[in-house]
């Protein structure tokens, strides 16, 4: 099994839209590092992860909700589930089908 998770991001305000990096989930530690040059948004996915998380997921249809409660660092499962809310909440895009070693390979440029 993999001893990280990465995932490629993107924050977006008003001033930058370039602004390109990862997520990378450390599975066994249980922590998440955010690889962004905003502070500001770094400190706001950090802030996302470090509290729980309340939502509605769907079961059967689309009509059957339930609220579950989870703690978006506790394990991988749960941590793909919050990356599903990070945008409403920190306005960092999930880019989940950006490969991310091409991200690492272009940030610094």
């Amino acid at each position: 099994m993999d001893k990280t998770f990465r995932v490629a991001v993107n924050y977006y305000c008003l001033e930058d839209y370039s602004d390109v990096g990862y997520i990378e989930y450390y599975i066994k530690e249980k922590k998440a590092d955010v690889f962004l040059k905003s502070e500001q948004a770094v400190k706001s996915v950090k802030d996302f992860f470090s509290k729980n998380l309340t939502m509605q997921v769907p079961h059967k249809t689309m009509h059957d909700f339930t609220s579950i409660t989870i703690k978006p660092l506790e394990n991988l499962e749960n941590f793909k589930l919050a990356l599903t809310r990070l945008w409403e909440n920190t306005n960092v895009y999930v880019d989940w089908s950006r490969p991310v070693d091409y991200v690492i390979k272009h940030m610094s440029k």
